[in-house]
């Protein structure tokens, strides 16, 4: 892709999820735009600049400690998740319950914190990261997972209904497959070359793909965009 630039100087970037994948880029790309940018993980990024915070989500209370930390941000973007690919058959209902936890009660948590900060300056931008599975169906995980991609959506355009008037702007986007290192283990080649023959543009995103609409929604071009559902997809329905 060309060259786009975004200057967020001076802004404050909180990234769920941003050890790896298409959150590392996420904080890869706010900090080359000026910004200064913190990830709340399990795992600790490789990227020199960003600032770790260690977190759990499944644990409520670690969300609670990272928000401890901050007295005021600007943006919020919620990209980590877990996936799982079993039939309805073999999902118990723990296990339903665990991955709820994870990719959607997360988000809830993470939005309400982030509300009170950003009230407080009438300012803030939240981007979630739903899926593709969350616009349709998902043609290898579960049921759960793809439910919880969906809710993210709903999440999305309620929050940005009550809180645009602060000017606190909800969106979230929805990536399709991503060429991350956990796609290129998981996948053979010739698995690769059969899937990209099925996607219109005719080949997978890259994470630089995938992050640039997340910066983009933080920018004052989307300054009149909430609770937006923008699909990244190449094309796909």
């Amino acid at each position: 892709m060309g060259e786009v630039k975004f200057n967020f100087s001076n802004k404050k970037v909180l990234v769920f999820g941003g050890s790896r994948g298409i959150g590392r880029e996420v904080c890869k790309q706010f900090h080359l735009s000026g910004a200064e940018v913190f990830n709340a993980s399990r795992t600790k990024t490789n990227l020199k600049e960003i600032k770790n915070i260690e977190c759990d989500l499944a644990k409520p209370e670690d969300i609670e400690n990272v928000f401890s930390q901050f007295k005021d941000i600007d943006f919020v973007i919620n990209v980590a998740g877990t996936n799982l690919c079993q039939p309805i058959e073999n999902i118990d209902i723990l296990e339903w319950d665990r991955l709820m936890d994870i990719n959607l009660k997360s988000f809830f948590i993470i939005c309400k914190k982030s509300i009170i900060l950003m009230k407080e300056k009438n300012y803030g931008r939240i981007v979630n990261v739903s899926s593709i599975a969350g616009r349709s169906k998902s043609i290898v995980s579960g049921v759960h997972y793809t439910s919880s991609k969906y809710g993210i959506i709903g999440l999305t355009k309620q929050l940005a209904n009550e809180v645009s008037k602060y000017n606190i702007l909800v969106n979230c986007v929805c990536p399709s497959q991503t060429m991350t290192e956990m796609l290129e283990q998981s996948m053979s080649a010739e698995q690769l070359n059969q899937l990209e023959s099925k996607i219109p543009v005719r080949r997978i995103a890259n994470v630089t793909e995938q992050a640039m609409p997340i910066l983009f929604l933080c920018s004052d071009a989307a300054s009149y965009i909430s609770g937006a559902a923008i699909d990244i997809n190449g094309g796909q329905f």
